[in-house]
């Protein structure tokens, strides 16, 4: 099989050192940003420029902590233990990302602990078995700070387990970079999709409970690169995506027709 392409990743300040330093050193990485603004893609771009596997959990108020660590199933009659995807990480020395890992229940939290210290173990009660990760294994978490309530907060004592990183929307010129690179739409026409975004991102008044992201302008890029009236690509990648408000989406609406 042909080996596979690193995944784009334009870099905004040293997040890409850092990271390889954190791995080196066996360090756990916290990504802070809101949503659409790269932490995904970051993580899949170090994953494959460290050429470690990597195994992502999108975590949810249902994930627990067996989701993670594995469970006893029932297969032909016998019974089975199955790694989870945090365990099989851990054997297999891969990076593991939890996204949205504080939208987990708050028992996967005390399993990573000891995976966020020099210990850099993981115990597996169910099995009376202790792993330790071996110095290729990383654990990487992010969350969106604007987005979490307020019993969802990061406690102190678990935050200074991480290095952290934050994520933020790119510059207007920067993004316009990525947007031409991600889908090869004309400049002068990314151009005016970042300068809609950043009006936008500024209209306060308008109570959105998410600014357009970088992701959601490259789903609008690509859509007039592929020959869609700029103005119809950004009622459904961008309009649609931000509000369920027919006054809201007009007011977007009459703003993405000023500027195509």
């Amino acid at each position: 099989m042909p080996a596979m392409e690193t995944p784009y990743y334009r870099e905004i300040g040293h997040e890409v050192g850092i990271c390889e330093l954190a791995w080196r050193e066996n360090l756990p990485l916290l990504l802070k940003g809101p949503t659409g603004s790269g932490k995904t893609r970051f993580v899949e771009h170090m994953a494959r420029r460290l050429g470690r596997p990597l195994i992502t959990i999108a975590c949810n108020e249902d994930t627990t902590a067996a989701d993670l660590l594995g469970r006893h199933l029932i297969i032909g009659g016998d019974t089975v233990w199955m790694d989870g995807p945090l365990t099989r990480a851990v054997r297999e020395g891969a990076i593991v990302y939890l996204d949205e890992f504080l939208e987990a229940r708050a028992d996967t939290l005390v399993v990573i602990h000891a995976l966020t210290d020099h210990r850099r173990r993981l115990y597996l009660d169910r099995l009376n078995e202790e792993l330790v990760a071996p110095p290729t294994f990383m654990l990487i978490v992010s969350y969106n700070p604007g987005y979490q309530q307020g019993f969802k907060e990061l406690k102190p004592s678990t935050r200074q387990r991480f290095l952290a990183l934050d994520f933020t929307y790119p510059e207007a010129d920067v993004e316009k970079e990525i947007v031409i690179a991600e889908t090869g739409l004309a400049a002068d026409r990314a151009k005016q999709l970042v300068k809609l975004a950043g009006k936008i991102r500024n209209l306060k008044h308008l109570g959105l409970s998410e600014a357009p992201s970088t992701r959601l302008l490259v789903g609008a890029a690509k859509l007039m690169h592929s020959g869609l009236a700029p103005r119809l690509a950004c009622q459904v990648a961008v309009v649609n995506a931000l509000t369920d408000d027919p006054e809201v989406a007009e007011s977007l609406q009459d703003l993405a027709n000023l500027h195509f």
